[in-house]
């Protein structure tokens, strides 16, 4: 049996503003397997980042500092994909999905529903499109998936639920969807090792400070195909690591 694979994936909040802030130290010392960020926010040719030993895959949106995905690996992955494959979702590169001999690896930056809602009817069809990519990867292969998901799932999953009960991340629809794609067969790894933990959280709010009370959300996931629930070694929350609104999550599983 192969030793454990570390997966790490972190929304950075802006990749040149991270690297001022100990970004590499933090890549260099954790050494995953594959790394995986979100809201990169920057556009093809703006940046060179020296990644010794690793692979680069980013996914760029159209439009200048936006969104943006991207993947380091250590091994070479046999395909990449950089959109769902609909026309609709693929302009702000929010998919960066890399196959390997034995799973798919998909980081994604699921889109925030916003102020008042304005986007929640288009989240809803993300959610839809999101939820039919992965269900048809894991007809070939498991599927192991990660990013922000911009949805606390439970009350549990994030400081204050009723005050935030129709807000963007934890309105009931957004759940649902999440709860949707978990029943199609993913494993949420984190909850799976720690189902009643409480006070762990991934993201707090710049505006309010609230990373000094944590008062957070936990929107960053690993999932995992059902098949590998044998194969799920340990789920991390890195609340120690800073330099975003976001702190990373961890996975180690044998694949």
């Amino acid at each position: 049996m192969s030793s454990p694979k570390k997966m790490i994936s972190w929304n950075v909040n802006g990749i040149r503003a991270v690297l001022k802030k100990d970004f590499m130290e933090f890549f260099t010392q954790a050494s995953p397997d594959i790394f995986a960020i979100q809201e990169s926010k920057i556009t093809e040719g703006l940046l060179d980042l020296d990644t010794p030993g690793y692979h680069q895959y980013w996914s760029y949106a159209d439009k200048k500092g936006y969104s943006g995905t991207a993947v380091f690996s250590k091994e070479e992955p046999l395909e990449v994909l950089h959109g769902l494959g609909i026309d609709e979702h693929d302009h702000e590169g929010r998919i960066c999905a890399l196959k390997f001999e034995n799973f798919w690896f998909v980081d994604v930056y699921t889109p925030n529903s916003q102020n008042q809602l304005a986007r929640l009817d288009y989240r809803m069809s993300w959610d839809d499109a999101f939820r039919g990519f992965v269900s048809e990867l894991a007809q070939e292969k498991p599927v192991i998936t990660c990013g922000d998901f911009n949805v606390a799932h439970k009350e549990i999953d994030l400081r204050h639920p009723k005050a935030n009960r129709r807000n963007a991340g934890f309105t009931d629809e957004e759940r649902n969807k999440f709860t949707e794609l978990l029943e199609a067969g993913f494993i949420d790894s984190f909850r799976y090792f720690y189902p009643d933990l409480e006070d762990m959280y991934s993201w707090w709010s710049y505006r309010t400070r609230a990373r000094d009370t944590n008062a957070g959300w936990r929107i960053d996931y690993f999932l995992v195909s059902d098949c590998l629930e044998n194969k799920l070694k340990d789920a991390k929350i890195r609340t120690d690591i800073f330099g975003s609104d976001h702190c990373p999550v961890e996975l180690l599983i044998e694949v």
